[in-house]
Formats: structure tokens, sequence, C-alpha cells
């Protein structure tokens, strides 16, 4: 998880994320919507790859780029959950039954 929230950390890759969440997207399609070399972005999309945030496809000379949200959503869940957050009322009731029993 710790992975996640690095690649979160980084404004460049929330940003590609937004972009990827309206659409799949080539490296040189992303890196258009950016004044950083493509070095650069190689690097981020590295990162965002070994959070597994992104899915990397080739094809044909481009690598296509789509967004893993059931990832991201996972940690963004056990994160609210570390802090007694997320808990439904139904999982509180039920807890509670537990307990009084």
């Amino acid at each position: 998880m710790s992975n996640v929230f690095k690649a979160l950390a980084d404004p460049t890759r929330r940003r590609v994320l937004e972009l990827l969440r309206e659409q799949p997207l080539s490296a040189g399609d992303l890196s258009d919507h950016f004044e950083f070399s493509k070095p650069t972005m190689s690097a981020h999309f590295s990162v965002l790859r070994e959070a597994n945030l992104v899915d990397a496809t080739k094809s044909g000379k481009s690598v296509i780029y789509r967004i893993k949200l059931s990832v991201l959503e996972d940690a963004l869940l056990g994160f609210a959950q570390g802090f007694g957050l997320g808990a439904t009322n139904a999982d509180t009731q039920d807890t509670d039954k537990e307990e009084s029993s």
C-alpha cells in the first residue's frame, strides 16, 4: 500500500490518473498534457506501474495506459479503515450484536 501512496503523493501522477479516468491514453498523449521531458514522464509512469495503479499495454510502437480503479479504491478504503472510517452502520451493528452475545 505504501507504493500507492508514494505514487499519489506527486501532483503530476495524480493528474495522469485523472486523465486516465476519462479514457485510456498512450504515453505520448499523456506526455502532451505536461511540460516535462519524456524521460521524466516515463519515470512517473514507472512509479504508477509499480504501485499497480495503471495497466500498460504495448500497441504497435505505443504504450497504452489504463487506470486500475480497483487498486486505488482498495488502498483508499484500507487507509480509511485504519482510522476507523468507512465502516457502514450494518458493519457496526453486526459488531455490536457479537459483542453483546
